[in-house]
């Protein structure tokens, strides 16, 4: 329960009342600063507190978003503030600075007013509510209560309401397929008391039924898949809108919409490759290989957005004709559409599973994914490239999380120190050469599980404890951990293809889903503002490099079949390693009451 004080003069025939036990508080009336201040001190410190002056007037819609969103310390509107447990204290101490006496009428006229102000220049991180349409305010008169009923009445807040569900910015086939309806599928959940949590695990199940379907090989079986993949969808769509319906923003519903996505894409693309699988058609190297280039397309798109998260001075010329080509509508859907965001994505995929074969859904896939991945790179390096500004620590400690180094290469990197420049390309170059050193000798290679692969590997490790050897602050630094994955994923990749035994793709397969697990992870802990995981865990998994000179090491020393069962418990017990520590992490973590926007849809 929370607890509402309506401070100042009471209104008689007002619905405030019964609107703020609408939203779940317990109601109770002060007279003045001081009472208000014996009333705050009375409410037991681990509870929500608003204030609210009696006189408000506004859209019941207006006062839950000041007053019932988790996300922020301190909320207000005009007439009314809240304050979480985190922010009581200066809310106690906002009150406690009124005075009182001849003089002070203008601070207490309007109560609510004067708190927000006092906690605004406390720093609380008080949140000012963008209302739009919708009305707050409170009126003095009976005029001014009369016109603000009338603009009240003449605004819809559930409509708004329904609207503000939607993201703000989304993908063309979300926007006009999907959200038109989805939106009051969001409604119908909120109504009935489902959460967001229960509908992101109903979309997850959906998921790995039509995986299941896929993986019968037969049409039926397609027809299904691609249909229950489209609801799946719909369904991801509307946990986020549930969410922003209800305010239902939760530390788990974060960690679950961000790692769900991810892992019903990648379960149906293996129910894909074994349905092909039963019609005698092998395509888990296409299957890996789309997990691993729609992976390392996240990764850019991570590593460029925390580079520039609080870069200052942007004076880039290609930013600026983005945001002039943004002017021109068209063009605005066309550049949605080309990066193949989840909702283009996930619709082309499930059409084509229901009318054609998984190899022709991979290649498509394959195909889409590498055309978008050169237009958003080439667009990220050129504007990388073009602007001038300064890149912070933050954004640096970032992209070194990002990079996932282990033991080894911090040890090289504390040997390498001082002999680079920070700012200079050579962080990039290095992470480039060593992906490139290691993938060029095991594409081209005859036999690459040998002993002069793992020496190969060993000069890669090297290479890439230079990259990270200093403050990842240059123009282009934000590539070091796409090149790291793409050297990492490929390589697992291309040793398990050329072992050429059953089960050695679908081994290498499970291998890369539990280290792009761990490398999401990574990324939705900076997001959420609790940093990366342990240095523990990260040693642990060896680093990117450790874990590819393990992998030679297996490769060159054992048989096929023993590399495939050697991939195979790596797999799990990494799995297991990293599954264990993110869900102890996500259930008992403070970290921010956000639902995670994650990737266009």
């Amino acid at each position: 329960m929370s607890t509402a004080i309506l401070t100042g003069p009471p209104v008689a025939g007002s619905p405030l009342e019964a609107d703020l036990r609408t939203l779940g508080f317990d109601v109770r009336t002060a007279d003045d600063a001081a009472s208000t201040a014996e009333l705050l001190a009375a409410v037991p410190a681990q509870e929500r507190v608003a204030v609210v002056d009696p006189r408000f007037v506004g859209h019941l819609h207006a006062l839950r978003l000041a007053l019932t969103d988790p996300r922020f310390p301190a909320a207000a509107v005009p007439g009314a503030l809240t304050a979480q447990p985190e922010a009581r204290a200066a809310l106690a101490r906002a009150v406690g600075r009124i005075p009182v006496g001849a003089g002070t009428a203008h601070l207490t006229d309007v109560l609510t007013d004067t708190l927000t102000e006092s906690l605004d220049r406390e720093e609380t991180g008080l949140h000012r509510v963008e209302l739009g349409s919708l009305v707050a305010t409170v009126a003095l008169t009976p005029a001014q209560r009369e016109d603000a009923r009338e603009a009240v009445a003449a605004v819809d807040d559930e409509a708004v309401r329904l609207r503000t569900a939607v993201k703000s910015r989304d993908g063309f086939f979300t926007t006009y397929c999907i959200s038109p309806y989805s939106r009051y599928l969001a409604r119908w959940c909120a109504r009935r008391g489902l959460t967001p949590n229960q509908v992101t695990t109903a979309s997850l199940l959906t998921a790995l039924i039509a995986a299941g379907c896929a993986a019968t090989g037969t049409r039926g079986g397609f027809v299904a898949a691609g249909l229950l993949l489209l609801f799946s969808f719909v369904l991801d769509c509307t946990d986020g809108q549930l969410a922003r319906y209800s305010l239902q923003y939760s530390t788990m519903g974060a960690w679950l919409d961000a790692t769900f996505d991810r892992a019903k894409e990648y379960a149906y693309y293996a129910g894909l490759a074994l349905g092909a699988a039963r019609g005698g058609d092998d395509v888990w190297a296409l299957a890996l290989g789309a997990m691993v280039l729609q992976t390392c397309r996240h990764v850019v798109d991570f590593s460029f957005n925390e580079a520039n998260h609080d870069a200052t001075a942007n004076t880039s010329p290609t930013a600026a004709l983005s945001d002039k080509l943004d002017s021109v509508g068209w063009t605005v859907w066309v550049r949605r559409m080309i990066v193949l965001p989840i909702g283009e994505r996930w619709a082309m995929i499930a059409v084509l599973t229901a009318l054609t074969t998984p190899r022709i859904v991979f290649y498509a896939l394959l195909i889409g994914c590498a055309l978008a991945a050169c237009y958003t790179t080439a667009g990220r390096v050129l504007r990388s490239l073009t602007r001038r500004a300064r890149r912070t620590d933050r954004a640096a400690q970032a992209l070194a999380d990002l990079a996932d180094s282990g033991p080894l290469a911090e040890l090289i990197a504390a040997g390498a120190r001082g002999r680079g420049r920070t700012g200079s390309y050579l962080a990039p170059a290095m992470a480039f050469l060593s992906a490139a050193v290691l993938l060029v000798w095991v594409i081209f290679q005859d036999d690459p599980a040998s002993w002069l692969t793992v020496g190969v590997a060993a000069c890669s490790a090297l290479l890439a404890g230079a990259a990270v050897s200093r403050p990842l602050k240059g123009a282009l630094d934000w590539l070091v951990p796409p090149f790291f994955r793409a050297g990492e994923y490929v390589a697992i990749l291309v040793l398990a293809a050329r072992a050429d035994v059953p089960g050695a793709l679908p081994a290498a397969y499970g291998l890369v889903a539990a280290v792009a697990y761990h490398h999401y992870d990574t990324v939705y802990r900076i997001r959420g503002g609790t940093g990366a995981p342990p240095r523990w865990l990260v040693r642990a998994t060896g680093g990117h490099e450790g874990r590819i000179l393990v992998i030679t090491v297996l490769a060159a020393a054992l048989s096929p079949e023993g590399f495939t069962i050697a991939l195979t418990a790596l797999a799990v017990a990494l799995a297991l390693l990293v599954l264990v520590e993110s869900i102890r992490f996500w259930v008992s973590s403070q970290a921010p009451a956000v639902h995670d926007e994650g990737e266009t849809a």
